[in-house]
């Protein structure tokens, strides 16, 4: 079949105009994917809507024929996934039922209590529990003394379980129970790990749900009061918050127990028997306090009752503020000031349960207060010392209640605030009280008088607690509010007299690092730069540096973060040197990595400063630098594009040679990156762009240097990617940046190293653990470089079309997947362009470039070479056809040969013999294999034909005589 046409072949010219055939419009109002609903009006004028949501007698009519419509119910899956969260119930609408139902209860019980403020979110002890577990931990050994935890089951098994019915018998059984647990049946258990301790709490809170659940109140009662006993014991200083925390999770678990209990007792039944179960609850409760008053020890009487200090609403003439006065009275009989502190820390959290006045929590304090001295005391230095323990630490296990003693008494008003801060003043030793008045005020409070704090905090000389210390604390506050405007200057003034007096750079750095927030954001410029010259200062030695690295970190974060001119930043003369004091490669990296971030996301829109540059393009080699063989791929990604982000926002306006010494100079700073190389050539590109639009077609002798210094850049830089897919598209998009430039050699040397390149490339990639083959990429590309080269020239010193028969030579040096249409795509593009190029005029230009057109003007030794070359094509395509043929790919087959006619049909001349025959031909073996396509499928090849028979009739007669002999016979045959 090949042979017949050899020598036959010979474009015609276009003998009719190419018009665009547009897709037909329409407005519409509604989105496709949004489903349709159907109103219908039934036999008694009643509107039925139809849609998702339609009644079931509704659903049996089918308005959407599509099964999988169907099957996903007539929605799409993310609509069935938005009706489902729909029939959830969202939070508002949860709480909205929440109150209906919170309004319902209260209905029932007028005398409880609302949600009071103080047990707000914000305030809760939940969120305080996990971090003084962290923290306060201890790795001597403890002991529990306990009567429940056994090794036997007396008294827990299920003979222990009785059902009385009778109140004589259940009163026998409770004083059976006290017999059972007396004193002298209490075991101690001695050396246990901190882990061992825990799981022997968690133990007893077992034991106590378990008993309360099997009836045995009495018992629950015993474990709750030894539970309390336990908090008496300091023998392990350093753990005592975290013992707080146990016991006082197991406490209140009994009082909710004993809550709920008696609540269940009031408010069940019938509406009639409502006021005999109050009655009966009321009893109940009276007799849970007379319990609990019996209790001989002072300490687990307090706790019992603060911890069903709620069941007070069920006697209804008692009043909380009293009952909690009456409480903060009794704590003053406990001696130990540390066990005092936290029952009173216990009272204030329970009480802000039930009322909201803040009289008994501000008492509290000021019993505190009292007995701050006892702090100091002799007695207490010596169990200090008898335990090792200094005074810093043991001051610290005050922390947490007396802060949330503070947090409680100033929470969300300063009614006490004012008086708290001028008594505390007068206290000796104050450092730990002014701590926590730093930690627990509000930030604006602190704001508001902060240079009589930082006067008093410089006046302040406490054992245990440094003036760093403080000086860090109050750093904090004010980074979350400043004072006012007029008063920053002269409070950062007198606070870093007493900074810098700081001769422990370790004292120092931790506390200026809390303060580079409040002054990056509330100061000019200078300020940050002479901040960081102290650090540098304090902080030359190495070593020194190296214990440090995270504060440096954290004092740098916070300035990118805060200063709101990262360009002004960067120019500072002690910024640079800042960075130089992170001496390991990693903390560098991460600091400058850090930089760009933060450069990347608050700078402006483009960069022009010299110095900002110069001291960016530092920051970007240490990281380019910091590369090795080592480093994982996202590291290098993510380097990358801070790089090239950076690149990318350097302007220098229309100083376009300025631009370019940039990129040459980024191009030796930024080696290890092929990302950053793919940014120079586009960005260098763009400028070639840039200089072509300012000029136009006015080219002088210095533009045309400059876009060639340009291309030859790209031409350079390109080969020192690894990745060859990228080197081809930047050297497609060079070559195409050269044409429109007019620098032809340029142009021609870009295409024919794309070309080359095509032999180098793998047969297949593997993306995310998938092997992908190539083909459809080659044929992309070498579609897009056709495209291209039906404008570019011949080059005077290579043959005709010599790019063209370049693409030819490497397309059979790939290798394309078995039974892939790549080639035969390919071939069939390459005819598409061929018969461009015996055009009169090609159907596009570009302005300047005297493309083959204009250059050969259809000169008949340049259309005898186009159509040699479409003879060689068309063999090949024969070649590939008959393949097919052999692996029997028929389906394949006839689609190839029926583009392959359709083509001989608008570019050849049928009145030659042998190609009006390879036309029929092609057709004769499609149809052997008819049924393989769709059923339209031929039709519209046949619609085709008469389409461009139509458009020739009128034009050229003798051509469309060979179309009409050729319907003929395809008609026929």
């Amino acid at each position: 079949m090949a042979n017949s046409v050899i020598g036959d072949w010979e474009c015609i010219p276009r003998s009719y105009e190419v018009t665009k055939n547009f897709l037909q419009s329409f407005h519409t109002f509604d989105h496709p994917l949004k489903l349709s609903t159907v109103t219908m009006v039934d036999s008694k004028g009643t509107r039925v809507s139809l849609g998702s949501n339609s009644s079931s007698r509704s659903s049996s009519i089918s308005l959407l024929n599509d099964p999988l419509l169907l099957t996903l119910d007539g929605t799409d899956p993310l609509s069935q996934f938005a009706r489902q969260e729909q029939e959830l119930i969202d939070p508002l609408t949860q709480m909205a039922s929440e109150y209906v139902r919170g309004t319902f209860q209260k209905s029932k019980n007028k005398k409880r209590e609302k949600d009071f403020s103080l047990a707000d979110d914000s305030f809760n002890w939940n969120a305080k529990r996990l971090s003084i577990l962290n923290k306060f931990t201890t790795s001597e050994k403890l002991s529990i003394s306990t009567s429940f935890l056994s090794v036997g089951n007396a008294g827990t098994g299920t003979d222990a379980i009785k059902v009385h019915t009778v109140v004589s018998d259940k009163l026998k059984f409770r004083l059976e129970q006290l017999d059972d647990f007396g004193d002298t049946s209490i075991r101690h258990l001695m050396d246990l790990t901190q882990q061992d301790y825990i799981q022997r709490i968690e133990q007893l809170n077992q034991e106590l749900v378990q008993s309360w659940h099997n009836d045995q109140r009495v018992k629950a009662l015993k474990i709750a009061i030894q539970c309390s006993k336990i908090l008496s014991d300091t023998s392990v200083l350093s753990f005592y918050p975290s013992q707080f925390v146990l016991i006082t999770d197991i406490l209140d678990i009994f009082g909710k127990l004993v809550y709920e209990r008696l609540k269940q007792k009031a408010y069940s039944g019938p509406e009639s028997s409502r006021k005999l179960n109050t009655e009966c609850a009321r009893d109940t409760c009276q007799n849970w306090f007379f319990k609990v008053a019996s209790i001989r020890e002072l300490l687990p009487r307090l706790y019992v009752e603060i911890a069903i200090l709620k069941c007070y609403e069920f006697l209804n003439e008692c009043s909380y503020e009293d009952i909690l006065q009456r409480l903060t009275l009794m704590i003053r009989g406990i001696g130990d000031p540390l066990i005092a502190v936290y029952v009173r820390c216990y009272l204030v959290r329970i009480g802000a349960t039930v009322t909201s006045t803040k009289e008994y929590i501000y008492n509290n304090f000021k019993d505190f207060l009292t007995v701050y001295h006892m702090i100091f005391a002799g007695s207490i230095r010596s169990e200090l010392n008898r335990q090792r323990v200094d005074m810093t630490k043991y001051l610290s296990l005050y922390g947490p209640a007396v802060n949330f003693i503070l947090q409680a008494v100033a929470y969300k008003n300063n009614l006490y605030t004012e008086e708290i801060l001028k008594q505390v003043k007068t206290i000796k030793n104050n450092g730990p009280i002014l701590m926590a008045i730093l930690q627990a005020f509000m930030s604006e409070f602190i704001a508001a008088r902060a240079l009589e704090i930082v006067q008093l905090l410089s006046q302040s000389h406490t054992e245990g607690i440094s003036k760093s210390q403080l000086f860090r604390a109050l750093g904090l506050s004010m980074a979350v509010c400043a004072p006012l405007c007029e008063e920053r200057s002269e409070f950062l003034k007198e606070a870093f007299l007493t900074i810098n007096t700081f001769t422990d750079p370790s004292e120092y750095i931790t506390c200026v690092e809390t303060w580079s927030q409040f002054i990056a954001n509330n100061f000019p410029i200078n300020e940050t730069n002479r901040l960081l010259h102290e650090i540098i200062t304090r902080l030359s030695s190495t070593k020194i540096c190296e214990k440090h690295f995270q504060q440096l970190h954290n004092i740098l974060d916070k300035i990118l973060e805060n200063q709101k001119n990262i360009e002004l930043l960067v120019i500072q003369e002690s910024f640079l040197p800042f960075l130089n004091l992170f001496h390991k490669d990693a903390m560098k990296s991460e600091a400058c990595k850090r930089i760009l971030i933060i450069y990347k996301r608050n700078s402006h829109e483009y960069t022009t400063d010299a110095g900002v540059i110069s001291a960016l393009m530092y920051v970007g080699k240490i990281l380019n630098d910091s590369l090795t063989a080592l480093t994982v791929a996202d590291e290098k990604r993510q380097i990358s594009h801070l790089i090239s982000n950076f690149i990318r926002k350097v302007y220098f306006g229309r100083d376009l040679e300025c631009q370019l010494s940039f990129y040459v100079e980024a191009r030796g700073t930024f080696s290890n990156l092929d990302t950053v190389y793919g940014t120079l050539v586009q960005n260098v590109n763009k400028l070639a762009m840039e200089a072509y639009s300012i000029v136009h077609d006015n080219q002088t002798r210095k533009t045309q240097a400059f876009v060639k210094a340009c291309i030859a850049f790209s031409f350079i830089t390109i080969p020192s990617i690894s990745c060859i897919c990228q080197q081809m598209d930047l050297y497609m998009l060079s070559g195409q940046v050269a044409l429109v430039n007019q620098c032809m050699g340029q142009a021609d040397a870009c295409f024919e190293a794309a070309l080359n390149l095509i032999t180098e490339l793998p047969t297949a990639l593997e993306i995310d653990g998938k092997v992908k083959s190539m083909d459809s990429y080659v044929v992309s590309y070498l579609s897009n470089m056709l495209a291209t080269l039906v404008v570019v020239p011949d080059s005077p010193e290579e043959g005709v079309l010599h790019l063209l028969r370049l693409l030819l030579e490497v397309i059979q040096k790939f290798s394309f997947a078995t039974n892939s249409l790549g080639p035969v795509t390919v071939y069939l593009n390459v005819l598409d362009m061929l018969y461009v190029q015996s055009l009169e005029n090609f159907p596009y230009h570009i302005t300047g470039v005297i493309s083959n057109d204009e250059l050969y003007g259809r000169d008949p030794k340049f259309l005898n070479e186009v159509n040699n070359l479409c003879v060689y094509v068309v063999e090949k395509i024969l070649q590939q056809l008959k393949q097919l043929g052999v692996e029997q790919q028929y389906k394949m087959q006839t689609i190839l040969s029926l583009e392959l006619m359709l083509r001989i049909i608008r570019y050849a001349n049928l009145d030659k013999e042998q190609t009006f025959q390879l036309a029929l031909n092609l057709w004769l073996l499609a149809r052997k294999h008819e049924s393989l396509l769709d059923v339209k499928h031929f039709p519209r090849i046949v619609r085709a034909i008469e389409n461009i028979y139509n458009l020739t009739k009128d034009t050229n007669t003798k051509r469309a005589q060979s179309l009409q002999q050729f319907m003929e016979h395809i008609n026929h045959k």
